[in-house]
C-alpha cells in the first residue's frame, strides 16, 4: 500500500513503498522538512495577503466605477429629457455637455480594455495621420469650462510652428492627455492648469502643469499602480484609480515615457513624450484647420451600411452637407443590391450586423465589384480592426466607434484623393483680388512649383511650398492647400489648383 505525506509529496510515498522499513541510520540521513514546510506556509500566507489586497482594491474600484459611469449618464439623460420636453435649453450648451459626457464614458471603457489588454500582453497601436495641434486644443476645450467653474486659470500653449499632420495613435494620445488634464483640474483648488505642447526631432512633448497640492516622493511610485487612488481630503474625487496607470501604459506603447516632477505644496508637472513623425508641411498654429465645406470635382456616391437607423442618420447628414450622394442599406443583402444597381465610389460599413457581417459584405463587394472602390469599416470592437483571423483584409480603413466625424471625413478624403474646399480658399481669393497683396516672391515660388510638378520632384516641392507659405498671406493660404495634395502625393490635384489661380498669380 502506498502512503503519502500530508504535504502531498508523492516521491516520499513511493520511496516508502520500494524501500520498506527505514532504519534509524537511514532516517537520520533524511533532510528535515520542517523548515521547508514553514517557508511554504509563509509564502502561502504572503500570496493570500496579496490576493486579499487585490480583491479589496478591485472592490473599491467597482464601487467608484459606478459613480464614474452614473455621473456622465445623468448629464446625458437630464439634457435629453429637457430637450424632449421642449424646455428652453441652449442647444450648443446641451450638445457640448452631452459630447463631453459621452467622451468621458468612452475613455472609461477604453481604459478598462487597455488595462485588460496590457495584462494579457496584447498591445495594438494605430499609426494614423493626425492633426497634432488640433488634438491638444480639443482636449483643452473639454476642460476649460470646468476650470473656469472652479475659478482656475487655464492655458493651452502651442509652439509658433509645428507640423499640421503627424503619424501617431490619436485615440491613445487623446486618452492619455484627457487623463492628465482631468487630474490636474480635479485636484487643483486654486491657481492654474497649463498645457504646453512642444515638437522637435519627430518627438512630441506635452507638459500638463498644475498648482495643486503636489505629490510626495513616497507616493509618486504608487500612483501609477492600477486601482490606486489619491489619499487625503481629495480621495472622494479620485475616480476609478485607472487614469495614471493607463497613461503610463500608453506612453510605453507609443515608444515614449511619462515623467512626474512634483513636490508637496508646489504643484505637479506630468510630461508625456511620444513619437510623432511629421507627414509633410507646416502651418502657423494661429490658423485653425478649417472644416471642409465641400470638395472639388464631380460628386461622389457613398454607400452607408448599418443596421442602426440613428447612426445612419448621423452619417447621412454629415456627409450629405459636404455634397456626397448618399445611398444607405440596413443589412448586407441590401448593400450588395445597391452596389450592383449603382456606381459606388466608396463604402462605409458597420462590422456587427445581424445575418451577414460587415466583413462578409466587404469581401462580397470586393469580389463582385467590377472596379475596386475604398471600403471603410466601423466597429465598437477595437480587436476587429485587422479583419477576420486568417483572411486577407478586404477593407482600406478602420475607425472605432464612437466615430469622430472629422476623422471619418479625413479618412474618406484620403481614400478618394479628394481636394477639399475650405473657407481658407475664400480668404486666398480675396487676398488675390489686388495685385499688391501677392508678392513677387510668391509668384516666383508658384512658377518653380509648376516646374517641379512636371518632373515629379517631391522633396523639392516640399521646400518650395514652405517658401511660398512664408512669402505673404495669400501664399500661406495657397500653401495649405498644396500641402494637402502633397501629403497624398496627388500631383495632378496640385497642378489643377495652380491652373485655377487668378491671373494676378501669373
Amino acid at each position: 500500500m502506498v502512503t503519502f505525506r500530508q504535504d502531498g509529496n508523492r516521491l516520499d510515498g513511493l520511496l516508502r513503498q520500494d524501500a520498506g522499513p527505514v532504519s534509524a541510520a537511514t532516517a537520520s540521513c533524511q533532510p528535515d522538512r520542517s523548515d521547508q514546510g514553514d517557508e511554504e506556509m509563509l509564502e502561502l500566507r504572503r500570496r493570500v495577503a496579496v490576493a486579499e489586497a487585490a480583491n479589496e482594491a478591485k472592490s473599491r474600484f467597482l464601487a467608484n466605477l459606478s459613480h464614474e459611469i452614473r455621473s456622465p449618464l445623468n448629464a446625458i439623460y437630464g439634457y435629453a429629457q429637457l430637450v424632449e420636453r421642449g424646455a428652453e435649453v441652449n442647444p450648443r450648451d446641451a450638445a457640448r455637455v452631452i459630447r463631453r459626457s459621452a467622451e468621458h464614458l468612452t475613455n472609461l471603457v477604453e481604459g478598462l480594455l487597455d488595462i485588460a489588454s496590457v495584462e494579457q500582453g496584447i498591445v495594438r497601436v494605430d499609426n494614423g495621420v493626425v492633426r497634432l495641434g488640433a488634438v491638444v486644443e480639443q482636449v483643452a476645450e473639454m476642460f476649460a469650462p470646468l476650470a473656469a467653474e472652479k475659478g482656475l486659470g487655464f492655458a493651452c500653449e502651442l509652439p509658433a510652428r509645428l507640423p499640421e499632420f503627424v503619424r501617431m495613435d490619436e485615440r491613445r494620445v487623446r486618452q492619455a492627455l484627457i487623463n492628465l488634464v482631468s487630474n490636474a483640474v480635479k485636484f487643483t483648488q486654486s491657481g492654474e492648469v497649463r498645457i504646453v505642447l512642444r515638437w522637435s526631432g519627430q518627438v512630441a512633448t506635452i507638459d500638463v502643469q498644475d498648482t495643486g497640492p503636489g505629490i510626495s516622493k513616497e507616493r509618486q511610485e504608487r500612483i501609477f499602480v492600477p486601482y490606486e487612488r489619491a489619499a487625503g481630503p481629495d480621495a472622494d474625487r479620485a475616480g476609478a484609480g485607472l487614469g495614471l496607470a493607463i497613461t503610463s501604459a500608453i506612453a510605453r506603447m507609443l515608444g515614449g515615457e511619462l515623467r512626474l516632477d512634483s513636490e508637496p505644496g508646489r504643484g505637479s508637472c506630468f510630461t508625456l513624450r511620444f513619437m510623432a513623425s511629421q507627414v509633410s508641411g507646416f502651418v502657423e498654429s494661429g490658423s485653425e484647420a478649417a472644416r471642409p465645406t465641400g470638395y472639388e470635382g464631380t460628386r461622389r456616391t457613398i454607400l452607408l451600411v448599418d443596421d442602426d437607423a440613428d447612426h445612419l442618420a448621423v452619417l447621412r447628414t454629415a456627409l450629405g452637407e459636404l455634397g456626397f450622394i448618399i445611398l444607405q442599406a440596413s443589412n448586407g443583402q441590401g448593400a450588395l443590391s445597391l452596389a450592383t444597381e449603382n456606381r459606388i465610389d466608396a463604402v462605409i460599413c458597420d462590422v456587427s450586423m445581424p445575418g451577414m457581417s460587415g466583413w462578409d459584405v466587404a469581401a462580397r463587394l470586393s469580389r463582385n465589384a467590377g472596379e475596386r472602390f475604398p471600403v471603410l469599416m466601423l466597429s465598437a470592437n477595437a480587436f476587429e480592426r485587422h479583419g477576420l483571423a486568417g483572411q486577407e483584409a478586404d477593407h482600406d480603413a478602420f475607425l472605432l466607434k464612437p466615430v469622430d466625424l472629422g476623422a471619418l471625413v479625413d479618412a474618406l478624403g484620403r481614400q478618394l484623393k479628394l481636394v477639399w474646399i475650405k473657407p481658407v480658399a475664400e480668404s486666398m481669393n480675396r487676398a488675390a483680388a489686388s495685385d499688391h497683396s501677392i508678392s513677387a516672391g510668391a509668384r516666383e515660388r508658384v512658377e518653380r512649383i509648376r516646374s517641379l510638378i512636371r518632373i515629379g520632384h517631391v522633396r523639392g516641392l516640399e521646400e518650395e511650398i514652405k517658401g511660398l507659405e512664408q512669402a505673404d498671406a495669400a501664399g500661406a493660404d495657397l500653401a495649405a492647400r498644396l500641402f494637402g495634395c502633397l501629403d497624398r502625393f496627388d500631383l495632378a490635384a496640385m497642378a489643377r489648383i495652380l491652373e485655377e489661380l487668378p491671373d494676378e498669380w501669373r
